[in-house]
């Protein structure tokens, strides 16, 4: 920040030229502005130094001393210290800023600095230095504060009251970058500075006063007032030199009175020093009354009279005298208004109505009450204004028909209307836009708004609901909104349901987007209209029934014809069959129901009807058919007969045609055998139906009847359809059977067949039978036969055989030869059959034998020669290798690259975030807001071009000498990197917030965000040794780290919890965390207080009646209710379950805790136990837990959404509820983790003492196994030698800036980092000079002469990234014989050469043995390879020059220089000939593991390297989508602010406004003030007797605006106070505990029940 001048610091002095050059006006402008910059950096210095000394209390440093202003609680004290009595330190708001830190400012900050204002015009300071309250608020014009701030010193100096302020111009130093920064500050402010020099002269001019004058004119005033005389004690107030104030010629009598009162008080109380002080020592004014003393009875008094003047306006109720009074100078008020005289005027007579009431006498206002109503009225005044107007734009946008723009006009809240919804708006717009013509062009009412809005809230959130098809929230929804709908039927409510959803589904598919009111009221008459044909149907149904039971069927006819039973095909002839078939169906029923009062239903009655009617169709057609076919049959007409018989309306079976004279025959004999049996007069025929029901047909006229005819006969000539069936299927039946066997005459024949063959096949098995019995006989024969012929054969083979014997032995030999052979080709076919199973064979026994031979290799102390050979040719870098190096090397570059540009895209989007917001504020304009954003596009479209700007120019150019800056930066980098001592040092001599901004830039760029293990190791190493330096040399006691906050654990906590450790926190908290908070019936309260609380307001709001309970209650009295403490018990549970929960998850999750964090945490417990050896191992893992759990994990539980454990939705936040179970559970594992039990305060959690030593148990397991890890060489395998055998060269990628900052940092500082002359850093820190700047370093073409803003541009182009290949430039010494280590690794490189050409069990062997010819050429020709693939290998993967520079001599020559080297060595003592250099065996063992480790490593790290650029690409992609949705939203501001620009030129026609206007007439609730106190509502009214509430009457109106009430008090008829109530202000009450609360300032109310009163009286709850 800032330090004194000292001896060995050189300040940066401006003002002067102090070299020979000839500055241009550029650069004369630039020096006057860091000039002024400088000045007011002191300025700000000196008021920071002056206010110290009054408040006695550090202030924030000088560069944050403006924004520490803003929230004016300095100011605030500032007032406190000079003006007491007006400003005590209770009106001092935030008084330790604890709310500022946690959430920010807040709106009464304010009042913070008014108060100061005030206080300074209480003591006289002349307005002209004033600020604005803004510009301390909004930092508009932070010089005019500090600028003020000087003179109000020299002021209080000059009266006494405050030390003198310092003159530090000059005299402080500031850095370059701070006095910048302040520049650029003060051209944001785009202000003249204020003429700090003239402040004197000011006051002079304003005071014209000199200090003796003051003294003797106080005295002329102490010496009147003494005498007792007013008129010569207003003389001397009059006088000028006295230097007093607002003296008025009508208050002389008040003055002296007071100030006499004033004097003797402080006589008396200086009465009791007077003796214990010699005379000389006295003060002359510990008697006399001060200048100050003075003008403060003064402003008393006029204060006190002006008063008196608002009272006797108030009095006589005159609206002019009121506001003369008002304005009066005495009284301070700002803002009084003309228009708003009349309600100044009802306000105060209603409050001092009120108060006489209370009182029982008349009683004045005081001052504080006069302000408090004045600005409640214009409070007031202005809502109702801002409320028209809301309500004029609705109109204006309803007119426009902009859907969109009417319902963000209906959701500002000016406009005081219901909740409005966005996707509604189509809806909004239609509907008010039908209601703005029905009512006129005057528009829309505030009260027809409202209500139109709260019903179309109701029918979106209805349509909603009805889109999620679920009828039983639709039901809720109709029965609980306020729709209004009429004629809603309980019973008839799932109807409803239903078929709404079905008419949402189906005005959907029309493209339809809502149902509107009209359609779901259509719905609901529709619906309860067929539930009442329904109903009626069902009596329709009962009736039918009824008649089936009476047995008469013209009474069933008559049911049947019931207009509500709606049955159709109801024909009367048929009556009887309807009765015979209802009935038959009703039997039916019973039978199979076992009910015999079963009736029938409508479906059924219908369906018997249908069968009915088609019974009398086909009876009918049944019955013509049978007659045509007995007349036919009479007749005697065969074929006519026959197709009478074949007509389908007869329904007869089985007619053949070929029977046509036998039908005719049969039918006709039985007619014949008929009429001679029974009468042939008649004309009536019956038929049976379907075996029951009996129908008659008539013959002559052709018509049936089902009810038999008065004097019925019947014809017996007639034959009936089952006797003509009968005859058919007889007659037929004996035709099919002649025709059956003519038809089957092939079969008979087949038959005689199959019965001779039977005969023949039983000859057959007869003869075979025999045959079978005489068997033993034919074998015996048989077998006789062929031994006869067998032995003939074999007599003529022997003779064969001896006859050629030598021919036999020949064909022997061949056969044999030829068995033996195909045996072999077999053999060979076998093994090319399974020549993969052998080579897997060899494989499993080579492999055997490698593994054989690695173990030895690894596991074995000394491996010998012989093994060691097989695997040296894995030192060899391949080109798979150098391929895979490279790419690592290029993703590395990548990463960082990405990490970088994402950061500053992650800056700039939060620095619009707040424009953004402070435009939504009105703090900025639009201009401002655009002007960023396209800064921050054009860098984001720069960024891929700022590594290459530096590539050719500056200090990556081809020059020798910017060659030797560029390698001298990159020795530097490395000597930092790789000796963490200096950046340790550095760390220190640094203020803590410029500390942690370069160890966010500088340091984590050096090691590359510790991108791979070597980075990782040495960013490790600098922790461990800047944690033991801050311990050593900060730490005083075990409990700093615990109670300060260390800069190297605060470094670690956010390096590990925000890059390295982000999944891990993520994979170890978010389930659990995620499971209390999906939870939603958790609910852990174990505060007694808060859970009494809500126990009484469940109560009171559930009963609508005062609870008999107290509402302020000790955690004591709370804890002796039952309900209180079994509430606390289930918290309880609740918590230890929870608890567990978490606790089970940490522990178990201790692999995978990054491996930096245990390590610090090891290192912080061994640091602690050296310098603390007296410490207990519970206290150390007391710190150690302090570090793992309380700063690592603790945060992410308690806020899981800042830390993205979980995630939540834009805006989105957790519920309270949430939020403090969170908290609780945190608060048990932070107690635990301590071990620190509940006690005090926290008493009643005493029974969980028990539980939390508990948990420190497993906790304290947890700590111990946490510092369990290895050291970092141990882990990473990594040494300060492992750089010179590394394929790859360490890369950093670093900004120009951060090169100069760091070079500065050095300089400023190198005394403290390297005291020794001698050490490395000043000889790289000579080679490198002085500090150069950002065009020296690009190059002096980087920004060409003619460019505006170059230091702008300069600024940009410091941010250029380059790239730096660190190397060391004390690698290698002036010989090898002086680098023994060096001298050891070129050996082994040798040997290793060596060992791979010639064989060997031991190393003397190989040396002594000499190379053999094409040794040497299979040696040469490795040689050649490796020089080959060298020269492709890009330039940052070569090896080191001093470790390959022997690689090209012959092989009997490095053999010879092998022989040299080892005799180096063994007289160093690193090697013995004894052991035959068993040792440099073993290291190369050695390197050979190390290589294979480090090929794993550098895959692992190559597919992490990859997802880590997944995963920022992807990041990117975020920002990338944010920066559009801004680039949108300015569009879309730019694009309303040019309607709203057009809109203006629009004027309305204020007469037709008029027409139509209604007054809006509220109904009110009246209540006199003891009814209110019989409901429990009033509990007490501050001095007023309870036999008095009787006269009090208080009148609740609902107002215009939605759930905002006017409550007026009224004594003995008489107004006296009317105050607004917002029920919305009720239940945040309620919700926060408050049961009582005042009204009126005198009424205690109960706000429970009086939110029961409303809701009962005007919401029907």
């Amino acid at each position: 920040m800032y330090h004194e001048e000292s001896a060995k610091l050189h300040r940066p002095r401006y003002g002067t030229i102090e070299d020979d050059e000839r500055l241009s006006a550029e650069e004369m402008d630039e020096r006057r502005r860091q000039n002024i910059a400088y000045e007011y950096l002191c300025h700000l210095e000196e008021a920071k130094r002056w206010m110290e000394a009054c408040l006695e209390e550090d202030l924030p440093p000088t560069t944050e001393l403006e924004e520490g202003l803003r929230n004016g609680v300095y100011l605030g004290k500032l007032a406190n210290f000079f003006a007491p009595k007006l400003v005590s330190a209770k009106k001092i708001y935030d008084r330790d800023q604890a709310r500022y830190k946690t959430k920010g400012l807040h709106f009464r900050h304010t009042d913070n600095t008014v108060q100061w204002l005030r206080a300074m015009e209480s003591v006289g300071l002349p307005k002209i230095f004033y600020p604005e309250t803004t510009d301390v608020y909004d930092r508009k014009n932070m010089p005019k504060v500090v600028y003020c701030i000087h003179a109000l010193s020299l002021y209080l100096y000059k009266l006494g009251i405050a030390p003198q302020i310092q003159d530090l111009l000059g005299k402080v130093d500031f850095t370059e970058e701070e006095i910048s920064n302040m520049r650029i500050e003060l051209e944001k402010y785009g202000i003249q500075m204020p003429a700090f020099s003239k402040i004197g002269g000011i006051l002079a001019n304003e005071l014209s006063v000199d200090e003796a004058a003051l003294h003797a004119a106080v005295i002329a005033i102490n010496e009147a007032v003494e005498r007792g005389q007013a008129s010569v004690t207003m003389g001397a107030l009059k006088n000028p030199n006295a230097m007093l104030r607002k003296t008025q010629e009508l208050l002389t009598q008040d003055y002296q009175d007071t100030l006499r009162q004033a004097k003797a008080r402080k006589r008396d109380q200086s009465s009791g020093r007077r003796l214990s002080v010699a005379t000389e020592e006295r003060d002359v004014y510990e008697e006399l009354l001060t200048q100050q003393e003075i003008q403060s009875c003064i402003d008393r008094v006029n204060t006190q009279a002006a008063v008196r003047q608002v009272n006797q306006a108030v009095l006589v109720q005159d609206e002019a005298a009121l506001m003369a009074a008002l304005r009066l100078e005495a009284l301070s008020l700002l803002g009084v208004q003309e228009a708003n005289s009349c309600c100044y005027l009802e306000h105060f007579t209603s409050y001092t109505q009120q108060k006489s009431k209370d009182g029982g006498r008349s009683v004045a206002l005081d001052k504080e009450e006069i302000h408090r109503i004045v600005s409640s009225c214009n409070d007031f005044a202005e809502a109702e204004k801002r409320k028209l107007e809301a309500v004029a734009r609705i109109n204006t946008a309803i007119r426009l028909g902009n859907a969109v723009e009417t319902a963000e006009e209906l959701q500002s809240p000016e406009a005081q209307l219901p909740i409005v919804y966005q996707n509604a708006a189509n809806l909004y717009q239609a509907e008010l836009f039908s209601l703005q013509l029905q009512g006129g062009r005057s528009g829309l009412s505030h009260e027809e708004l409202s209500v139109a809005v709260e019903m179309l809230s109701a029918v979106a959130v209805l349509n909603e609901v009805l889109d999620t098809k679920e009828p039983q929230a639709v039901i809720e929804q109709l029965t609980d909104s306020p729709l209004g709908f009429t004629n809603i039927e309980h019973d008839n409510l799932n109807r409803y349901a239903d078929m709404l959803i079905e008419e949402r589904a189906e005005t959907l598919s029309k493209g339809q987007e809502f149902l509107s009111w009209n359609d779901v009221q259509k719905c609901i008459d529709m619906v309860n209209i067929q539930v009442q044909e329904e109903h009626e149907r069902i009596i329709a149904i009962a009736e039918i029934n009824e008649a089936l039971n009476s047995g008469d069927p013209q009474q069933t006819l008559a049911a049947l014809l019931l207009p509500t039973a709606k049955l159709t095909g109801v024909n009367p002839a048929t009556a009887k069959h309807y009765h015979d078939l209802l009935h038959y169906t009703k039997q039916l029923l019973c039978q199979t129901s076992g009910d015999e009062s079963a009736v029938l239903w409508l479906d059924q009655i219908q369906e018997a009807i249908l069968t009915a009617n088609q019974d009398e169709a086909e009876a009918l057609t049944m019955a013509g058919a049978v007659a045509h076919i007995n007349k036919t049959v009479e007749e005697g007409d065969p074929q006519n007969t026959l197709q009478a018989l074949q007509s389908p309306s007869a329904g007869l079976r089985a007619v053949h045609p070929d029977c046509a004279d036998t039908y005719q025959s049969e039918l006709a004999h039985r007619q014949t055998t008929n009429a001679s049996r029974g009468s042939s007069d008649g004309v009536w025929v019956k038929h049976s139906i379907k075996d029951r029901y009996d129908y008659f047909y008539s013959l002559e006229t052709g018509q049936g009847s089902w009810e038999e005819p008065e004097g019925f006969d019947q014809k017996a000539a007639q034959l009936s359809k089952e006797e003509i069936q009968n005859v058919v299927n007889c007659v037929t039946a004996e035709y099919n059977r002649e025709q059956l066997w003519l038809a089957n005459e092939w079969f008979v024949t087949q038959l005689q067949a199959r019965i001779r063959g039977y005969l023949v096949r039983k000859k057959h098995s007869q003869r075979m039978e025999y045959l079978h019995q005489q068997e033993p006989q034919v074998v015996k024969l048989q077998a006789c036969w062929r031994g006869y012929r067998q032995r003939k054969i074999y007599i003529t083979r022997i003779n064969l055989l001896q006859k050629s014997v030598a021919s036999v032995v020949k064909i022997q030999s061949v056969v044999k030869m030829w068995k033996a052979k195909r045996k072999y080709n077999q053999r060979l076919q076998f093994f090319r059959d399974h020549e993969k199973e052998i080579v897997k064979i060899q494989a499993f026994l080579k492999a055997n034998k490698a593994r054989d031979d690695y173990r030895t290799l690894t596991g074995a102390s000394d491996p010998p020669l012989s093994v060691v050979r097989k695997f040296v040719h894995l030192l060899e870098q391949s080109p798979l290798d150098l391929q895979e190096e490279q790419e690592v090397t290029q993703l590395r570059e990548e990463v960082v690259t990405k990490i970088r540009s994402n950061q500053q895209m992650e800056k700039d989007l939060n620095v619009m975030d707040i424009k953004i917001g402070l435009l939504v504020k009105n703090r900025i304009t639009l201009q401002d807001v655009v002007s960023h954003n396209k800064k921050m596009n054009k860098k984001n479209k720069t960024s891929t071009d700022d590594q290459t700007t530096g590539d050719g120019l500056g200090i990556k150019g081809l020059s020798k000498g910017k060659r030797r800056k560029l390698e001298a930066y990159q020795h530097l980098f490395y000597l930092l990197q790789t000796i963490p001592s200096y950046l340790a040092k550095l760390i220190f001599q640094m203020p803590q917030n410029k500390s942690t901004k370069f160890m966010d830039t500088v340091i984590f760029t050096l090691y590359n965000y510790a991108s791979n293990q070597r980075e990782e190791y040495l960013l490790l190493k600098l922790f461990k040794t800047a944690l033991e330096e801050e311990i050593n040399s900060k730490v005083d006691q075990i409990q700093d780290i615990v109670t300060g906050n260390p800069t190297v654990i605060k470094m670690v906590v956010s390096f590990n919890r925000g890059a390295r450790g982000h999944n891990t926190l993520r994979q170890l908290l978010a389930p659990v965390v995620k499971e209390i908070i999906d939870d939603k019936s958790l609910g852990i309260n174990t505060n007694p207080v808060d859970v009494y609380k809500a126990w009484v307001n469940q109560l009171e709001t559930a009963t609508g009646e005062a609870s008999k309970l107290p509402y302020d209650v000790t955690p004591e009295q709370a804890m002796s209710h039952e309900e209180v403490r079994n509430r606390l018990h289930a918290s309880s549970v609740a918590l230890r379950a929870t608890t567990d929960k978490v606790l089970s998850s940490i522990v178990s999750s201790l692999d995978n805790i990054p491996y930096g964090m245990r390590y610090i945490a090891k290192v912080l417990k061994n640091s602690l136990h050296e310098k603390f050896p007296e410490a207990s191992e519970d206290e150390l893992l007391k710190i150690v837990g302090n570090l793992l759990y309380y700063r690592y994990m603790n945060p992410a539980i308690v806020a899981p959404d800042a830390f993205d454990i979980i995630d939540v939705s834009a805006g989105g936040q957790l519920p309270n509820d949430q939020r403090r179970n969170l908290g609780s559970v945190s608060k048990m594992l932070q107690h635990a983790a301590a071990n620190k039990h509940f006690e005090g305060e926290n008493a009643h959690m005493t029974p969980m003492n028990t539980y939390i030593s508990q948990m420190y148990e497993k906790f304290r397991l947890f700590f111990q196994a946490a510092c369990d890890v290895p050291e970092l060489e141990e882990k990473f395998n990594i040494d300060e030698y492992s750089d010179m055998v590394t394929l790859s060269k360490p890369v950093i990628y670093i900004s120009i800036e951060e090169i100069i900052n760091t070079h500065s940092l050095l300089l400023e500082h190198l005394e403290a980092i390297s005291p020794d002359q001698n050490d490395l850093l000043h000889e790289l820190l000579q080679d490198l000079g002085d500090v150069p700047d950002v065009e020296a370093l690009l190059g002096e073409g980087a920004v060409g002469p003619d460019v505006q803003n170059r230091e702008s541009a300069l600024s940009q182009l410091a941010k250029t990234e380059i790239s730096l290949t660190l190397t060391s430039k004390f690698e290698l010494l002036e010989g090898d014989e002086k680098d023994l280590k060096t001298l050891m690794t070129k050996t082994k490189k040798l040997i290793v050469d060596v060992v791979r050409i010639q064989h060997g069990e031991t190393l003397p062997e190989i040396l002594e043995t000499p190379a053999t010819a094409p040794q040497e050429s299979e040696h040469a020709k490795l040689v050649q390879r490796r020089a080959d693939q060298d020269a492709q290998t890009p330039e940052g993967l070569k090896s080191s020059p001093a470790v390959l520079e022997d690689g090209h001599l012959p092989l009997e020559q490095k053999k010879r220089k092998i022989s040299r080297n080892l005799r180096n060595l063994e007289q160093a003592g690193l090697v013995t000939a004894s052991n035959k250099y068993q040792d440099l065996i073993n290291d190369i063992a050695k390197d050979i593991r190390y290589q294979r480790r480090y090929r794993q490593r550098r895959k692992a790290e190559l597919t992490k390297l990859q997802q880590t650029l997944t995963a920022l690409n992807s990041k990117t992609a975020f920002f990338q989508e944010q920066m559009n949705y801004y680039d949108t939203y300015i569009k879309t501001c730019l694009d309303n602010l040019n309607r709203k620009n057009s809109r203006r030129s629009i004027k309305l026609d204020s007469k037709g406004e008029e027409k139509g206007s209604k007054k809006w007439k509220p109904q009110s609730l009246k209540y006199t003030a003891a009814r209110l106190h019989e409901k429990g509502v009033i509990l007490e009214i501050e001095g007023l007797q309870t036999n008095q509430f009787k006269n009090v009457m208080f009148d609740i109106s609902p107002t215009e605006e939605v759930g905002d009430f006017e409550v007026k008090a009224k004594f003995m008829g008489v107004e006296m106070e009317k105050v607004p109530l917002h029920f919305q202000d009720l239940l945040q009450l309620q919700y926060e505990g408050v049961a009582v609360m005042k009204m009126f300032d005198k009424a205690k109310v109960n706000v429970n029940l009086l939110i029961f009163l409303l809701n009962k009286k005007f919401y029907g709850k």
